[in-house]
């Protein structure tokens, strides 16, 4: 009776459409047999099923990593379904492989192996695209932050940019604001720098005043920099941004 109630409140994520299996964070298990703990589950009518249970027993666990391999995977196989997992930091369930059939599997996994050195060419090239692309676009977004503030100096104009572009950050460089340059993302990206290097924010972090109180502190000296910048005045340069310049210069 007990292991029925704690079942019957397993909620099951969201999926748009497709099979959906579940790789619990505890003990599960299964309503209908009673097998378990799980590794695999799916919930079906508000409560956990073991794999056998809901005729997905015969399917392979294809781990996520390897784009080509899965999309061939799930190609080559009649049944197929999304493995995830809830990721408690992120709150959110995240995918993390499929189930395929054996031999679908197999089939894919040898037409990998017959264009894999094609498939490698390929990402070469695209790498080397991707670098280009974030070369321009990080002197775009530099560009775009002396035309703001154009008392910025240009090496620090350059470190913010790069920093805040920087492919798979989540910076706001990255945003779809970020991207189209927009005044809002890039003024952001100009404060957030300001504040870490031109003030005493990080101290006042460390020594355990709270973010919103310790951004209240500096903010003071935060419009005082941007003010500055933004009518093109002259001032004395940072310790933080000598060593930008002195990396830049070696480099």
């Amino acid at each position: 009776m007990a292991r029925t109630a704690r079942t019957a409140s397993f909620a099951a994520p969201p999926t748009p459409s497709g099979l959906l299996v579940v790789q619990p964070l505890r003990k599960r298990h299964c309503a209908e047999c009673r097998r378990g703990p799980l590794p695999l589950l799916v919930v079906e009518g508000g409560v956990p099923r073991c794999l056998d249970c809901v005729d997905l027993g015969h399917l392979v666990f294809l781990p996520r990593g390897d784009t080509a391999l899965t999309r061939r995977a799930r190609e080559e196989s009649a049944l197929s379904a999304v493995v995830v997992r809830f990721e408690r930091r992120r709150g959110r369930y995240e995918r993390q492989g499929v189930l395929v059939e054996e031999a679908g599997l197999a089939r894919a996994e040898e037409r990998c192996l017959a264009d894999a050195e094609a498939r490698r060419r390929r990402r070469a090239r695209d790498a080397v695209r991707r670098t280009a692309e974030d070369v321009r676009f990080a002197e775009a977004f530099a560009a775009e932050i002396r035309r703001l503030f154009p008392g910025c100096p240009e090496v620090r104009a350059r470190a913010v940019a790069a920093h805040a572009s920087a492919r798979g950050s989540g910076r706001v460089g990255r945003s779809a604001a970020g991207r189209a340059l927009s005044e809002g993302a890039v003024v952001s990206a100009v404060v957030a720098s300001v504040r870490h290097v031109d003030t005493p924010y990080d101290q006042l972090l460390m020594s355990g005043v709270p973010r919103h109180e310790a951004r209240r502190r500096i903010s003071v000296g935060v419009e005082r920099v941007l003010r500055e910048w933004r009518v093109g005045g002259v001032r004395t340069e940072t310790r933080a941004e000598a060593d930008v310049r002195a990396n830049a210069e070696a480099g």
